[in-house]
């Protein structure tokens, strides 16, 4: 009764608001504000789009396009419609409504149509227009569209919102030899004077961000899905990549499918599948119906794959494949529940690859997948709620992050354990099928999975959802003697004095020389016996989470790391890692320096490879972060010496290019810059290790960074190159990496110009070498301007980029005057906007952090 209660409540305070707004129409401001949305969502339905786009080859060319948008409509006063359309005036170059010509006015970013011109009912308006560049990645011989969260208004007038889903009808014309993929079927192919002409059929009921194209040089490979011929379109061009993957890219793909299909009770719910593998993508995909965008890096490996490439590669592909039941099927109605779509996805991911691995394998994966990427943000000052409020489409993109990907999933799993699997399961099947090809929000979902539980989710919802943060877990032991009296567990939040408690379920083991004994709690309360350890005999060392589905700062004993070759199960070793890490992050566990010396002394004893993938980036993040450089120093020719060691005590293949990577990430010295140097002039990796040709490239940038004079080494590095679109990137790079400090400040300086920052892959790659450790004294002057540019970067950039600008650039500095420009920079902007200043906040984390820890 008290949860009905609630959720009546909420719904009556929503509705309230809701009509409130309605009163008075809005006022014309830039973006889509939650107010312009709702009142369009009242009054407009059956959209449909008719766009036709003649795509030059030469990118400098502009596209022109003509459009008749179909709508019906509720006439309720005299204000007039507004149609999003994010582009100079000059590109709209002419309107007309229910058949009559109107003089184009475009304001604050919106096409502006006089009621005058429009009648209850349907209604046609037909456009002329130069599209607008800024979401169709125009690369040399090839585009694409990506329109994620609200950039469809860039390219055309459109009502730009996550509400109004619709039919899109797209006719392309392009050069003869090119290809073309949509959301619809193609239906028709005309081939005249060197140009093609593509009519797709009407795509399937869509929101504008899932509205997409690609056109290109591009290859073409078609296998069939479901009994239907079904294309990936790529420019890869080493063979051996391409032999060694397209199987897998299907299989994988054919495999989530049917998961996905089984698990939901619900066929593919769209007309057509299809994926195309971009170079350089911005994002790692992105889930268009029939048009699946994916980075061209993660798909195509070789056979010296990582087992971590792998995984990446096969979640990659689960991810976006979830995304046609959650997110494409059934869309959240504002922006602000982005995070469900994105957790559903990782969630069904995970069951998806989990399902065709053992179990201990995919807890594993869990674990060292989302919980070191969640608690790096998570553990900041600026951590944020999973659920946001946001109060414009404009700054919709600053919603993704670490959290949305990697607490979520957690916090689902959690859900999960709270609710119970079939349960939960018929909640979401209730939930799909009831809002299918319609949108939901978060309390919609709440309000089905409440029916099926007797537990208190509101509650549960807060502190889980809808606050940041996470708890600090500690242990009090009584003992009588040698005998356990009394086992205490405590929780408390990181940060801040508001009492919250976070309930969930982890496991508990007490370690002893011949045995182990186990307890699963059930954490619900400020603090709990554990009455299942009284009368046990005192352990050698206790480890909590030791099944690492927990969240939170467990704290953990250093008798752990002085005992741990008790600790056998890969999963209880990966959980512990993490702890030790995040309890030195806290200041409240080991120190720095000997959890460095730890995990290098665990370097040939670690056997499993994402254990050792997960020590190693530990090992770069204290060796670059939490030593000071006098201690760097001194330290590097032991550390070069055990990781290459460890390079010849590593047997499997994968666990020595996992070694190799560390080795050439932290080296300092001159002995180690020969070896390496002797490796890459000769092209012949070490003894079992395979290296292919990105890797080379990568271990000429990390040559460069100790080379005082480099110009020639990434001059021959890039002559050996030989895909184009690797080229491009690495020349971008190669002007970072430069010794030569007029170079950087061209290649920063350029940056402030768009044009300049459009591959966004390869800028923020470009960054990380311009900022690298060893440059730290010498580009701190370029902080300042990085800051200054930062809203600009969120307005002109794809969703990821501020966060990836601002990592690239601050992640590595531990000098206290970097730490200073940050301070002075939100100091001066006291009114700054707050999603932005949570961004600076994370990404600047490691740098508070060094300030404690770097003594």
């Amino acid at each position: 009764m008290k949860k009905v209660r609630l959720l009546a409540l909420f719904l009556v305070v929503f509705n309230t608001g809701y009509h409130a707004q309605m009163k008075s129409s809005p006022k014309i401001e830039s973006g889509v504000s939650y107010e312009l949305a709702q009142l369009r969502k009242s009054t407009l339905s059956e959209i449909k789009y008719e766009l036709e786009l003649k795509i030059p080859e030469s990118k400098s060319e502009r596209i022109s396009g003509t459009e008749i948008l179909h709508f019906q409509y509720k006439k309720q006063t005299g204000s007039p419609l507004l149609i999003d359309f994010k582009e100079d005036s000059s590109s709209l170059l002419s309107v007309s409504v229910n058949g009559k010509e109107i003089k184009p006015k475009l304001e604050n970013e919106h096409v502006v149509i006089e009621a005058q011109y429009l009648i209850s009912g349907s209604n046609q308006i037909h456009f002329n227009f130069l599209a607008g560049n800024g979401a169709l990645n125009r690369r040399d011989g090839y585009l694409y569209a990506l329109f994620v969260p609200d950039r469809a208004r860039t390219m055309f007038p459109c009502f730009d919102q996550p509400n109004l889903k619709a039919n899109y009808s797209l006719t392309l014309t392009i050069p003869e030899k090119w290809s073309a993929i949509s959301n619809g079927k193609l239906k028709d192919t005309f081939v005249q004077q060197g140009k093609k002409t593509l009519k797709f059929n009407q795509s399937d009921l869509l929101p504008t961000y899932l509205f997409s194209f690609a056109a290109g040089d591009f290859k073409n490979h078609t296998e069939k899905i479901s009994q239907q011929d079904s294309r990936i379109l790529y420019r890869e061009t080493d063979s051996v990549k391409i032999k060694n993957s397209m199987d897998s890219i299907f299989s994988l793909y054919k495999n989530s499918l049917a998961y996905y299909e089984k698990w939901t009770g619900i066929k593919h719910p769209f007309q057509k599948h299809g994926l195309v593998a971009i170079p350089d993508f911005q994002f790692g995909g992105m889930e268009h119906p029939g048009t699946i965008l994916f980075q061209n890096s993660t798909l195509f490996l070789d056979k010296s794959a990582t087992q971590n490439q792998l995984n990446n590669r096969s979640n990659l592909i689960a991810h976006e494949v979830a995304h046609l039941w959650f997110g494409d099927m059934v869309t959240m109605d504002w922006f602000n529940d982005v995070w469900m779509k994105e957790v559903f996805a990782n969630f069904m991911a995970d069951k998806s690859t989990g399902a065709s691995s053992d179990k201990s394998v995919y807890d594993l994966k869990f674990l060292t997948t989302h919980f070191p990427a969640a608690y790096s943000v998570d553990r900041t000052l600026g951590a944020n709620p999973i659920r946001q409020i946001l109060d414009n489409l404009q700054n919709a993109g600053m919603m993704y992050g670490p959290i949305i990907y990697n607490k979520a999933p957690i916090m689902m799993r959690q859900l999960e354990l709270l609710i119970g699997e079939e349960d939960f399961r018929k909640g979401v099947n209730e939930y799909l099928t009831q809002y299918a090809y319609n949108n939901a929000s978060w309390p919609d979902l709440i309000a089905i999975l409440d029916k099926h539980t007797p537990k208190d989710l509101q509650s549960w919802n807060k502190v889980w959802v809808n606050d940041p943060g996470r708890p600090v877990i500690d242990y009090d032991v009584k003992y009588n003697g040698d005998t356990i009296e009394r086992f205490t567990i405590i929780q408390k939040p990181e940060y801040g004095k508001e009492q919250k408690l976070w309930p969930q379920e982890f496991e508990i083991s007490l370690f002893y020389a011949d045995r182990i004994e186990k307890v699963n709690v059930k954490l619900d309360g400020k603090q709990q016996d554990i009455s299942e350890f009284k009368g046990k005999a005192k352990p050698l060392f206790i480890l909590q989470n030791s099944s690492g589905i927990g969240y939170g700062v467990f704290k953990t004993d250093k008798t752990v790391v002085s005992n741990f070759t008790l600790v056998k199960d890969p999963i209880n070793r990966a959980s512990a890692y993490i702890s030790l890490y995040e309890n030195m992050m806290n200041g409240s566990g080991i120190k720095a320096q000997d959890l460095l010396n730890f995990f290098a002394d665990q370097l040939p004893k670690e056997t499993t490879e994402l254990n050792l993938r997960l020590i190693t980036s530990y090992i770069s993040s204290i060796y670059w972060n939490f030593l000071p450089e006098n201690t760097r120093l001194k330290k590097s020719g032991n550390m070069e010496d055990k990781l290459w060691k460890a390079l010849q005590v590593q047997t499997a293949k994968n666990n020595k290019k996992i070694v190799f990577d560390g080795y050439q990430g932290i080296f300092q010295s001159q002995q180690t810059y020969d070896n390496l140097y002797t490796i890459w002039k000769s092209q012949t990796a070490p003894k079992g290790v395979s290296l292919n040709d990105e890797d080379f490239t990568n271990l000429a940038l990390a040559l460069s960074l100790r080379n005082s004079d480099n110009n020639k080494l990434l001059q021959q590095q890039l002559t050996r190159i030989k895909n184009q679109d690797r080229i491009n990137r690495f020349k971008i790079i190669m002007q970072a990496a430069s010794s030569d400090q007029k170079v950087r400040d061209d290649f920063f300086n350029g940056l402030m110009q768009k044009q300049n920052r459009s591959n966004e892959s390869a800028v923020g790659s470009a960054l990380s070498y311009l900022h690298h450790p060893l440059r730290q004294q010498i580009s701190i002057h370029y902080l300042p301007k990085s800051l200054d540019i930062l809203q600009e970067i969120q307005k002109t950039g794809d969703i990821f980029f501020p966060d990836n600008w601002l990592r690239s650039t601050f992640s590595s500095y531990q000098n206290p005057k970097a730490l200073e420009v940050v301070n002075q920079f939100l100091l001066k902007n006291p009114d700054y906007n707050a999603i932005l200043k949570n961004k600076i906040l994370q990404a600047t984390d490691n740098l508070r952090i060094a300030q404690q820890l770097v003594k």
